[in-house]
């Protein structure tokens, strides 16, 4: 195993949002979220929770408008957090996989933290209906989207079945997290690319 603390604390705060994650991929330490939307809070429990990883979330955001800024801003941030953590990303695993079920839901997440960003995110063209705490999949996508875009990573979300918004956002959150925890293990001491880097 590499010599190497895999932690960052980022903060990033807007007109519109104000939001410190700390990231620490080699414990399972965490504190519960506090960012003042209960199901978002639910959601980056089950995060730490299935990925195993130490994840610490304050946040304040524009509620009074809609949770949009406050999820979004918050993947942003998370992102900003995994790349910082995971330094020159030497000796990790790289990718992961994971099929999660929930009753009748059924999703599918792949990803590559390969430094480079990209969001296939199937949900938006399915008929899932309703939301959860006033989360829709739409705001999961955006919340992705700022992961995404700011830890360098190429994800592929599937929903295989499922309608129900709350069902769908937790079973994705959850491949996600497992996915992730395989990702981000440490199993070489050599760079997982044939570039040399990522």
């Amino acid at each position: 195993m590499l010599d190497m603390s895999r932690t960052a604390t980022v903060t990033r705060t807007t007109s519109e949002t104000d939001i410190t994650v700390t990231l620490d991929l080699d414990t399972t330490s965490y504190e519960h979220p506090q960012t003042g939307h209960g199901f978002l809070d639910h959601m980056l429990d089950a995060l730490a929770r299935h990925a195993r990883i130490g994840l610490t979330v304050r946040a304040t955001g524009d509620l009074h408008i809609e949770p949009h800024h406050l999820i979004e801003d918050t993947g942003i941030t998370l992102g900003q957090a995994l790349t910082q953590a995971l330094g020159d990303r030497k000796g990790i695993e790289r990718y992961g996989s994971a099929f999660v079920p929930m009753d009748e839901t059924l999703a599918h997440v792949v990803l590559d933290l390969s430094g480079r960003a990209h969001l296939a995110f199937e949900p938006e063209t399915l008929n899932v209906w309703g939301d959860a705490g006033g989360m829709t999949h739409y705001h999961l996508r955006e919340f992705l989207r700022g992961l995404c875009n700011h830890a360098g990573i190429t994800m592929h979300v599937r929903l295989l079945a499922g309608r129900e918004a709350h069902h769908v956002i937790e079973a994705i959150v959850k491949a996600v997290a497992r996915a992730l925890r395989d990702a981000v293990q440490v199993t070489s001491q050599t760079m997982p690319s044939t570039k040399g880097s990522l």
